[in-house]
């Protein structure tokens, strides 16, 4: 279909071929002017068009679908134009383009699209450049976004992990004041009944006790309830109250009837029940005060994990332990490593290597995160390391699916993804294949078939560390 005079004349006008000549307008042969109303779809997020589209009059809004939000990305104006990328590319759209007022459109066909470029330089050049900005830009805000997802993934696994030992240790923080007022209440009672030789075998008792508790196995549940079961009716027996909240205790310490038995002999009769419960409230204390500690442990335990992963205040290239990385990257996935099977096989004897340390723990993040997606969150997952020709090798192996023979070929492509809409950037692999890259001069390598994927990530071992800065 041809343009007539004044459909030239308002092509002409808009910034991309404004420096046509007369001799050039045959560059825009094939196109056609299309006029639409609001809300019409020009391009969905995944689709194929096959045109390129210069926008002469209305508005056009594109928006980029990330975590089932939309977000806005460009509005188009009369003199812009939209589709080149696609079509320079060969690749789906990366986002959808909306038509907001109702519009005017010059519009060419994916053949029309290349003669025009073939035949005009200046628009050639125009179109390069500007396809080359977009992607730049598009590409950046993806990684931000990236980054983000990957955060959000470390702040929510961070919150799972730490809410347990968090609520264990406000459980025991409450229930030692209620203990350490029964155990005061005890004391009281007993020091009107006990002589100076009775104390000294409650507190040998105690004593014993204690360090019987510090070395007790942990015991299974049915063995634990038979004993608790046990120690509650002969606690039964001797008229002590809430029988059934003291013998866990006294299972817990490893006790048993029989000891408990040696020390109430020894004891008056009328002293028997303050003792047996200032007993417990003691080892009850122990055990609180212990839960406290583990619990706090933990939280110190996952917040060092969270500054190594991210490597703070150490944004040079030094020395890294690729197994702290490993390591602490686990420790923040742990709420998606639930119901996986992990196997570690680490060969201790690699060095280290000259590394960016939080890059890296990028890199393992993507790949782990992507080997659990691949087995649904319920298969297996292995990691090893080992040393091959000077280059530490970390393979990350799963049990998956596979990757489909189609796709292989365009897993590192920028924007190029498996994931439903919405349900990735594209761009995980292609931040991790950079890092590994261009920023630590080694490589990934991945083969996949039905039930295997693995990627092996190389890294050398004897990159120069950079010189340091001379001292002013």
């Amino acid at each position: 279909m041809s343009l007539d005079a004044a459909s030239i004349k308002r092509v002409r006008a808009t910034p991309l071929f404004a420096t046509l000549t007369d001799d050039q307008v045959g560059c825009l042969d094939g196109g056609e002017i299309i006029n639409l109303p609001v809300g019409t779809i020009l391009a969905a997020e995944g689709s194929r068009t096959g045109h390129f589209q210069v926008l002469l009059e209305g508005e056009v809004r594109i928006t980029r679908t990330y975590d089932r939000q939309s977000i806005l990305m460009a509005v188009g104006k009369p003199g812009g134009y939209i589709g080149e990328t696609m079509l320079l590319l060969d690749i789906p759209w990366v986002a959808t383009a909306r038509v907001t007022k109702p519009s005017q459109f010059f519009q060419l066909d994916e053949e029309a699209f290349w003669h025009m470029l073939t035949t005009c330089r200046t628009v050639a050049r125009e179109i390069f450049r500007s396809a080359s900005s977009r992607m730049r830009n598009m590409e950046g805000y993806s990684q931000q976004r990236e980054k983000l997802v990957s955060l959000g993934t470390m702040a929510a696994g961070l919150a799972h992990e730490m809410n347990n030992p968090a609520a264990a240790a406000r459980r025991a923080a409450a229930h030692l004041q209620t203990t350490t007022d029964n155990l005061q209440a005890y004391l009281c009672a007993l020091s009107k009944t006990l002589n100076h030789d009775q104390w000294g075998d409650l507190i040998n008792a105690s004593q014993d006790a204690t360090e019987r508790l510090a070395k007790a196995p942990p015991l299974d549940h049915l063995t634990r309830s038979d004993c608790a079961d046990t120690i509650a009716g002969w606690l039964d027996a001797r008229g002590v109250p809430n029988a059934w909240e003291l013998a866990p205790v006294f299972v817990t310490a490893g006790l048993d009837p029989e000891w408990l038995g040696r020390l109430t002999d020894r004891l008056p009769a009328a002293s028997q029940v303050d003792a047996l419960n200032w007993l417990g409230a003691r080892l009850d204390l122990r055990i609180l005060l212990t839960q406290v500690e583990q619990s706090t442990a933990r939280i110190g335990d996952l917040v060092k994990a969270v500054k190594s992963y991210s490597h703070m205040d150490q944004t040079s290239m030094q020395l890294v332990n690729v197994h702290e990385g490993l390591d602490n990257t686990l420790t923040m996935l742990g709420h998606k490593l639930k119901n996986v099977t992990l196997l570690r096989m680490y060969d201790r004897s690699i060095p280290p290597v000259m590394a960016y340390g939080g890059e890296l723990n990028q890199v393992w993040t993507n790949l782990i995160d992507n080997a659990i997606d691949a087995t649904n969150g319920t298969g297996k997952v292995c990691i090893s390391t080992s040393l091959e020709d000077d280059q530490v090798v970390v393979e990350i192996v799963d049990n998956g699916s596979g990757i489909p023979l189609d796709v292989q070929p365009r897993l590192f492509e920028p924007f190029f993804t498996t994931k439903s809409v919405g349900a990735g950037t594209g761009l995980g692999l292609v931040i991790s294949n950079r890092i590994v890259g261009a920023r630590h001069g080694g490589e990934i390598e991945f083969e996949s078939r039905p039930g295997e994927t693995r990627f092996r990530v190389r890294l050398p071992v004897n990159r120069p560390q950079p010189a340091a800065a001379n001292d002013a």
